[in-house]
């Protein structure tokens, strides 16, 4: 059984029904009901089971909970963290609801959401020989997350803070038997960039090789059965996050606004 946050477009929906037609039972959570009953018509097998809230209201969390101890006897194999807001713009132009805002659903549901979950994840360690799978927590963060860029502080806090607690979470629960997946796509083509927060509709976002929504998922899935540490996804991401780990100084001379 699976949990998945932002299921109603983008990645979490292609993972949603990627799982799903693996014979996975999953609890997709998005704002959306519309567009979650379209998801569930189109999944294989009955699989998915919406739930119509916003990640950060603890009643939305409860009720995806409370659906994995009904249907999953309490047992849950995969947590993916994937809701997720950006906004554009100087730092210093913005009000500072967009950095509260982008924290509290990139950063602070993705805690409450594992906090939760952690011993659901915990009870299905303890069936494991019963089981074909490590329980696993999955994180998608982002390139940015790994190098800031202008434009995009709030958005690249957000990412670096989830970067940071998930390498702190992977260590605490390795001896529990749960892995901790970091998934870091570059830009995706998706609704994403059609809702982001204090932002003006003229500002523009500079894409760092960008991917479909289910080549995303399907490189998710894979490092979800792997247990891998952390993926970075795309030629074009790699090529930022590596630049900047070998040449800082250079890479932040690239990015700099003129």
């Amino acid at each position: 059984m699976a949990i998945v946050t932002g299921a109603s477009s983008g990645i979490g929906r292609e993972l949603t029904l990627l799982l799903a037609s693996q014979n996975c039972r999953v609890i997709a959570v998005a704002r959306r009901g519309d567009r979650l009953d379209e998801i569930v018509s189109r999944a294989a097998h009955g699989n998915v089971v919406p739930i119509v809230g916003d990640v950060t209201d603890a009643e939305t969390r409860d009720a995806a909970m409370n659906q994995v101890l009904k249907l999953g006897g309490g047992r849950l194999d995969l947590l993916v963290n994937n809701a997720g807001i950006g906004g554009i713009g100087p730092f210093a132009e913005a009000e500072s609801q967009r950095m509260r805002q982008i924290m509290e659903v990139n950063f602070f549901a993705a805690t409450e959401w594992t906090r939760a979950a952690i011993p659901l994840l915990k009870s299905s360690t303890e069936n494991q020989s019963q089981r074909c799978c490590t329980p696993v927590i999955c994180n998608i963060g982002s390139v940015l997350g790994h190098c800031a860029v202008p434009d995009k502080s709030e958005y690249c806090a957000s990412k670096f803070a989830l970067h940071g607690w998930t390498d702190s979470l992977r260590a605490e629960l390795s001896s529990h038997g749960i892995a901790v997946v970091l998934v870091s796509p570059s830009t995706t083509r998706s609704e994403f960039f059609e809702s982001l927060v204090g932002t003006d509709a003229n500002q523009q976002s500079k894409s760092f090789g960008s991917w479909p929504p289910d080549r995303v998922a399907h490189s998710t899935l894979a490092a979800i059965k792997a247990c891998r540490r952390e993926v970075i996804l795309s030629f074009a991401g790699k090529a930022l996050v590596y630049g900047d780990r070998i040449a800082p100084s250079l890479m932040s001379k690239a990015l700099a606004k003129r």
